[in-house]
């Protein structure tokens, strides 16, 4: 294997997962009988750049042309985009007259926000189902895959942009300094680039392996984010951190003609060297965290199984495939699990085979413990759900540690 950032070939092994198919790959009835490809998921770091990455096994045209993940159903997402395109506003003076360019911008959950304060806009998403989707909101969305020629012709046709966005979607890219290259390329010389991203200081420190998947190629810190945005000649000048997806940065870049780092991107670099994370000896920890996670989950539901109660799971997000995965759960231990997403209805989790039916099934079956797989959306999960104290069910989340949520008003979240 060769480093996507620095080429180099001295990379080495923080975490195998074994192999497992592409986390979104839900099967359909009629494939169940059939074989299933799996992949090796296999975390590594080069010891040169400091890149956490897995090998590029599958491409993004073989994940993303037709996609299950919608943004919009998630309110609190919804939400947060909302937030970010108001503060954006405001920070940046956008007005009638700027050009705003979303990559990735999936259902249009936030382009509408801009859409409605009558900003210019354009979205950039390669799923024709969830573009679709986007337009009829009324949302500007060109389907297709963004390399450096899209970004010319896009540039062309529109002119620089004022703010590039791109939320959730750095890791998604095996050509990295392609990818990077196409995004200066969308942005004006006086513009700002704003990445939203998992922090790989969490999913060293937290043990949040399940966030590694087959469609997240590699995983930053602020450090080699900076190094691979410095390959187009981008500058990262401010960092938040984030509580989505378990802990995210939100990476302020510009042209480095235009840039000086700021205050807040040095405290997280030397949050991140505090914790080990410049050098290789702070990722050796993540393995055997992640081998306590999976014999805690389940020891739970072995046990929940011997008592005798009904466990079944709410979500079918693609962190929670690598976990099932990973930990080797099947209908014996999680007879099912709901999604809000219509087109996962009726359909399988990849490899473990668990059915996926809509959310009212809960309702009707009143299991004793519902399993929440995504557990990065605790809030809002724990407040859809709270009716299922009613019948004395209980709501378990798997991360950061095991623990029962707090479902009454003076009920504690309660460790496992």
């Amino acid at each position: 294997m060769q480093c996507r950032l620095c080429d180099s070939t001295r990379l080495i092994s923080v975490l195998d997962l074994g192999a497992t198919p592409p986390c979104e790959r839900f099967l359909t009835a009629a494939e169940l009988d059939l074989p299933e490809a799996t992949f090796p998921l296999h975390l590594r770091l080069c010891e040169n750049c400091l890149l956490l990455q897995i090998p590029a096994l599958i491409t993004p045209e073989d994940t993303f042309t037709e996609y299950a993940y919608y943004s919009s159903y998630s309110d609190s997402w919804v939400r947060h985009a909302r937030t970010f395109v108001e503060r954006a506003i405001g920070r940046l003076d956008l007005g009638a007259d700027s050009f705003v360019v979303e990559v990735a911008s999936n259902d249009g959950y936030l382009l509408q926000h801009l859409v409605s304060a009558g900003i210019d806009c354009l979205g950039i998403e390669p799923s024709v189902n969830v573009g679709a989707a986007a337009r009829d909101k009324g949302v500007p969305t060109h389907t297709g895959f963004l390399d450096e020629e899209l970004a010319g012709k896009v540039r062309a046709e529109h002119g620089p942009a004022d703010l590039v966005v791109a939320n959730n979607v750095y890791a998604h890219i095996p050509d990295l300094r392609g990818f990077t290259r196409s995004l200066r390329e969308l942005l004006a010389d006086d513009g700002w680039l704003s990445i939203e991203v998992h922090h790989a200081l969490n999913l060293v420190t937290l043990g949040q392996f399940d966030t590694v998947y087959h469609e997240h190629f590699q995983y930053y810190t602020v450090l080699s984010a900076q190094r691979a945005l410095a390959t187009a000649g981008l500058t990262v000048v401010d960092v938040e951190l984030l509580a989505t997806h378990g802990g995210s940065l939100r990476l302020w870049a510009r042209p480095e003609a235009v840039a000086e780092p700021g205050e807040r991107v040095a405290e997280v670099l030397k949050l991140e060297a505090a914790a080990g994370l410049h050098t290789i000896d702070g990722y050796r920890d993540l393995r055997p965290r992640t081998e306590q996670v999976r014999q805690e989950l389940l020891r739970f539901l072995l046990d929940a199984r011997d008592a005798g109660q009904r466990v079944v799971g709410y979500g079918a997000p693609g962190k929670g495939n690598t976990l099932l995965n990973y930990c080797g759960i099947r209908t014996d231990l999680l007879a099912y699990t709901v999604d809000r997403n219509p087109y996962k209805h009726g359909r399988y989790t990849p490899g473990t085979r668990i059915p996926i039916h809509a959310p009212e099934r809960i309702d009707a079956d009143r299991p004793d413990v519902v399993l929440v797989l995504p557990w990065n959306l605790e809030t809002e999960i724990t407040a859809q759900l709270r009716r299922v104290a009613e019948w004395g069910g209980q709501l378990v989340y798997p991360l950061p540690q095991l623990h029962y949520a707090a479902l009454g008003d003076h009920v504690e979240r309660q460790s496992i």
